[in-house]
């Protein structure tokens, strides 16, 4: 692909550099951009920086949020004393499609994956165990976790880990097809999950 501008050029490798974005797509950004007012194109740019430099973390559950707790954990309305358990921050927006869910969640931010260098250490999950140390509010800790071998791996650590507390573990019911994502699952099938839950128990229970 040849260019005539060297900024055109860097601007579609910008956009070509983002998951699912080829190159003819990254051009036909770049020129849409380019036929907008320089007011549009410094807003859209100001909105992206402005995103990446306020954005943090909740430190409660470790979702994304403009301030250092969440809207979620911040609602008093929630039911505080479901806390559910997902992948990423991907899989929080997925159920809250759903309106089936009105608990709190807790983001562990990847799976258990030895072969990929990925151990419990990686993962939010002392954060997690300490949420249920310290909060006497949590009575069932849901488990919204892809049905893969990663996915059941990082269930079986986290229930062993969870062995001897007061709370419930449950795990969503597997409408959910195995090897799938839960983020790709229709809302449908996935609130019924959610609601259809079920509690999980190790292999030698």
């Amino acid at each position: 692909m040849n260019f005539s501008s060297k900024l055109i050029e860097q601007s579609v490798e910008a956009f070509a550099s983002l998951p699912g974005i080829g190159r003819k797509t990254a051009l036909r950004l770049t020129l849409h951009l380019v036929g907008k007012s320089p007011e549009v194109t410094e807003q859209f740019a100001e909105a992206i920086v402005k995103m990446r430099r306020g954005i943090q973390h909740c430190t409660i559950c470790h979702n994304l949020s403009d301030e250092p707790v969440c809207q979620v954990c911040a609602d008093r309305r929630r039911d505080r004393s479901l806390v559910c358990v997902v992948e990423s921050i991907r899989d929080v927006m997925a159920i809250e499609d759903t309106s089936q869910y009105r608990g709190l969640y807790h983001v562990l931010g990847g799976l258990i994956n030895p072969l990929e260098g990925i151990g419990p250490g990686e993962l939010t999950i002392d954060s997690l165990l300490h949420r249920v140390a310290d909060g006497a509010e949590i009575r069932e800790i849901i488990l919204a976790i892809s049905p893969t071998i990663e996915g059941d791996t990082t269930m079986f650590y986290i229930t062993k880990k969870l062995k001897g507390s007061p709370v419930s573990v449950s795990s969503i019911a597997r409408g959910v097809s195995f090897g799938g994502e839960l983020e790709y699952a229709d809302e449908v099938t996935l609130g019924r999950s959610i609601v259809a839950r079920m509690p999980y128990r190790l292999n030698n229970e």
